[in-house]
């Protein structure tokens, strides 16, 4: 029997969302046991306050949720995030320059990210937006992702057209096979989707239904 409570990135990461939102999101982290939170960077520094004395570890977004911003922008976003106590960085990768085949802009645009996070100690699971790509091209975002260093690779935002399918998480999974590891985001809303994602591949799952799922 699976422990779904240790893949969760317990996640809230709406435009609206509070200090409040981020407090609870916190404490069920605590109380259920979850293996870390999701914030927008703004957050991280509180996250870190409430979640002080615990084993829970604190995920930050960053360039979320369009990957568009400059390379620059990703890095001084990061480097803050990890000094205010972010343990990992899920990046957006830049989306428009995968598909136009810019693929030096995209795999120094995630090493940039992958190499501030390392220097204090973060690992880096890059968002590719699974929904918008091909399979060709999920194909070569996972390999960029693992020669720029990313620990993990994860399939959505939950802010596009879609988000994680079985399908897309296997894909992944058999594109890095044990060099990287899989996030599954978007839409998992119950246990059988959550279950789902793991028996494709997925070694994490980031929802903000977490409480729901695990109960």
């Amino acid at each position: 029997m699976i422990s779904l409570n240790k893949y969760m990135d317990h996640t809230v990461l709406k435009a609206e969302t509070t200090e409040g939102d981020v407090k609870k999101l916190c404490k069920e982290a605590k109380e259920f046991g979850f293996y870390a939170v999701c914030v927008n960077s703004c957050y991280v520094a509180l996250a870190k306050k409430e979640l002080k004395d615990t084993d829970v570890k604190i995920a930050s977004v960053v360039g979320f949720p369009l990957g568009a911003a400059y390379t620059a922008a990703k890095v001084a976003e990061t480097e803050i995030a990890v000094s205010e106590g972010a343990n990992e960085i899920d990046m957006v990768l830049s989306i428009g320059a995968l598909k136009e085949r810019r693929y030096d802009y995209v795999l120094k645009d995630i090493k940039a990210v992958t190499e501030a996070a390392k220097s204090g100690g973060a690992a880096v699971k890059v968002i590719l937006e699974t929904c918008l790509l091909t399979d060709e091209e999920i194909v070569k975002a996972c390999m960029l992702a693992k020669d720029a260093g990313a620990a993990f690779v994860k399939t959505s935002t939950g802010f596009s057209t879609g988000g994680a399918t079985a399908y897309h998480v296997r894909l992944m999974k058999t594109t890095v096979g044990d060099s990287m590891l899989v996030k599954a985001s978007g839409g998992i809303r119950d246990k059988t989707k959550a279950l789902e994602m793991i028996e494709a591949g997925a070694d994490r799952i980031g929802a903000s239904a977490s409480v729901e799922i695990c109960k």
